[in-house]
């Protein structure tokens, strides 16, 4: 069961990656980050790069609820 105070440490993304053509018969896979709440886009090239790149944008995220 829901609770109020459960929907205000909630955040909701979405994750978009594709395969980006580098040529000589290359790819890497890319992706784009968005925080529905606020709107924040993010992108990233490297796996590793995305969960610091999510604990980044929830960190602001709660910075700016804080501040309003």
């Amino acid at each position: 069961m829901d609770t109020p105070d459960m929907h205000h440490r909630s955040h909701l993304f979405s994750i978009r990656i594709w395969e980006e053509d580098l040529g000589s018969d290359q790819t890497e896979w890319r992706g784009k980050v968005q925080l529905f709440t606020s709107g924040e886009v993010c992108y990233f090239r490297d796996w590793t790069a995305l969960v610091p790149l999510l604990l980044t944008m929830l960190s602001e995220a709660e910075t700016g609820k804080q501040q309003s």
